[in-house]
């Protein structure tokens, strides 16, 4: 089944309605959808760099409010669902500990999330479950899909199907080390 999700949506960037396929995959892959917006965006890009930015553009807009929408999932959800099911088993003082921690480092959770292959929308009904105050999520979600976004745009932009390979191959690995070196820029800051 995922072969056949994976196939069709690559089947999309060369529809006269990619743009409107890349916004619909990148607003619902944030809060439920399995293939991530880049599967459609490489293609597309590929085969109209000129247009490179606003495909990035609209991969980077629908993918924020699909956050946004995955951020509502775990605010409205989470107090109708979840919550009275933790204090039946008498863990809900615990999760009022885990949802303090989570979002003391959410920033740094979203950004992560955000740049890395781990799934976007783990972050995005998380943040919204754990209460995290909605303009940091916005702000942090806008940086760092347009980070993603428009990296891989302009990497397909100037150097083409030559850096297709990397991208689908390391690029992930790429972004996940340059947050560790990030973060630990900070932590070393810190003690410093």
């Amino acid at each position: 089944m995922l072969r056949r999700l994976y196939d069709w949506t690559m089947a999309q960037a060369e529809s006269p309605y990619a743009l409107w396929v890349l916004a619909g995959v990148a607003f619902i892959e944030s809060s439920v959808f399995p293939i991530p917006p880049d599967v459609l965006m490489i293609p597309m890009v590929l085969a109209a760099p000129r247009r490179a930015w606003l495909i990035a553009l609209v991969a980077t807009v629908s993918s924020v409010v699909g956050g946004m929408f995955g951020y509502g999932i775990g605010y409205f959800f989470y107090e109708s669902l979840g919550q009275p099911i933790l204090e039946s088993l008498g863990k809900a003082d615990k999760m009022a500990d885990f949802n303090a921690k989570f979002n003391d480092v959410g920033f740094w959770a979203v950004l992560i999330a955000g740049v890395t292959p781990f799934p976007y929308k783990v972050i995005t009904i998380m943040s919204g479950w754990t209460a995290m105050p909605l303009g940091t999520f916005i702000i942090t979600s806008i940086v760092a899909r347009s980070l993603r976004f428009f990296v891989v745009a302009g990497l397909l932009r100037f150097f083409g199907t030559p850096v297709r390979a990397f991208i689908e191959k390391y690029l992930g690995l790429v972004f996940t080390a340059f947050v560790i070196l990030l973060v630990g820029g900070f932590v070393l800051l810190k003690y410093i």
